[in-house]
């Protein structure tokens, strides 16, 4: 099977897409990218085979003669491959931190920082197993998640002896190694186990059936024929230089190919905003970037979580439940932490303060998108920050306020609008050198 790979490698998150050859979306990856680029993109293009994977076992299993166990077999096998993944990336986390817990600086106090982790890994390792019933959102990124997990669990467990900066120095430590090493995360390294879980309460009758459809998915060749590469990073990746694209071109594109009637799009990323104004075929004709800094984007709303103690997926339905958002003089990340202590110690609620932050972000945002020519109808929101439903309110009111009316787009899969982009390119440069 021939595909088109685009990958799109960010300062704080690295996406990757599979194209098939009618440029149907055949295969996903996310990974974060804080401190492995190189990594992060391998990880990234196996996470698209994974997921293209799972889309030919979903595609033969329509053709099941039992509709219903193939239905539940399909749900219990990515949800057991997820979960065997999560498995080896705490318990890689957990051995890690053993390690550092033995650190002289510990002293006598070794034994207890050992014994705390011992209670924090196991809950971590059994809320894996046995998933949490609660509603709670959870975050896409294995770093992400466990630090939320993690920390909650540090500050019931921290004590006199044993401070929760103690116990959160050793996850800081634990966490950068577990990131910089490749962990056999793929499909074919986890897919006997998940395929054995699934099919436990299975009758007999149809296991066979089902192991054929895995099977046969497992061993069918997938080439990805073209790779583009984007992002941040781009320069990093082992691509010709013919094979990489600018971010602009590929969000402008990526973004028409979702929504065929964009006229602008505005992309927040980890390290920099663009406001893009497209014409009726996808192709750029004006854009504005803040590339100086991280002020305003995805690395400072990872900084905020850090300073807070919090999952960056926790910040924006935190900021939601805020009755009155506290103005924010600035969105400088070399600042935040002060400004962010100060207000606190002034008595200010997080979550009205996490409601400003959002809020003068997406104002930096609007600038840019006036200085690029405006929002036309219609406006696509493209990017990691598109997933904060608190940055979204923030944006459909300033819109609002400054533009009247407008159509908004907000792709679930927004995150992917660059890496779609670089596929596509990928795919237009296979067929270009075919003719």
């Amino acid at each position: 099977m021939k595909t088109y790979l685009g990958i799109d490698l960010g300062s704080t998150t690295t996406k990757a897409v599979l194209l098939d050859e009618n440029a149907h979306v055949l295969g996903r990856g996310i990974t974060n990218s804080r401190s492995n680029y190189d990594l992060a993109a391998d990880i990234a293009r196996d996470e698209a085979f994974i997921g293209a994977r799972f889309a030919l076992i979903e595609r033969d299993l329509t053709s099941f003669s039992d509709a219903e166990s193939a239905g539940r077999f399909k749900k219990r096998l990515l949800h057991s491959f997820r979960r065997q993944q999560q498995l080896s990336q705490v318990q890689k986390l957990r051995e890690e931190a053993e390690k550092e817990a033995k650190n002289p600086r510990f002293g006598s106090n070794a034994p207890k920082v050992a014994a705390r982790l011992q209670t924090i890994f196991d809950t971590m390792e059994d809320q894996v197993k046995k998933p949490r019933l609660t509603g709670g959102k959870k975050s896409d990124f294995f770093r992400d998640q466990a630090s939320s997990d993690y920390s909650r669990l540090a500050e019931q467990l921290a004590s006199g002896d044993v401070s929760f900066e103690d116990l959160m120095s050793v996850f800081d430590k634990a966490i950068i190694a577990v990131e910089n090493e490749r962990m056999d995360l793929t499909f074919e390294g986890n897919i006997r186990a998940a395929l054995s879980q699934s099919l436990e309460n299975e009758a007999d009758s149809i296991k066979a059936g089902l192991t054929e459809v895995v099977t046969k998915a497992s061993s069918t060749p997938i080439e990805a024929v073209k790779s583009i590469g984007t992002g941040y990073g781009r320069q990093r990746l082992p691509f010709p230089k013919e094979n990489i694209r600018s971010e602009i071109l590929c969000h402008g594109l990526g973004a028409h190919v979702i929504f065929p009637n964009t006229a602008t799009v505005l992309d927040i990323g980890g390290q920099d905003t663009k406001a893009i104004q497209v014409d009726q075929n996808g192709i750029v004709t004006s854009f504005q970037m803040n590339d100086r800094c991280a002020a305003g984007c995805g690395r400072y709303l990872g900084y905020i979580a850090d300073e807070m103690n919090l999952g960056v997926h926790e910040l924006g339905p935190m900021a939601l439940t805020s009755q009155r958002h506290v103005k924010i003089n600035s969105t400088c990340t070399v600042f935040a932490g002060a400004e962010l202590r100060d207000r606190l110690t002034m008595g200010q609620r997080r979550e009205d303060i996490l409601a400003g932050l959002h809020r003068a972000i997406i104002l930096r945002a609007m600038a840019l998108l006036a200085r690029s020519g405006g929002i036309s109808n219609e406006f696509t929101f493209t990017g990691g920050v598109a997933n904060n439903a608190a940055a979204v309110l923030a944006l459909r009111k300033l819109v609002e306020e400054n533009y009247g009316d407008r159509t908004i787009n907000i792709s679930p899969d927004s995150i992917y609008t660059g890496a779609l982009g670089a596929a596509l390119f990928a795919r237009r440069a296979a067929q270009a050198e075919s003719v």
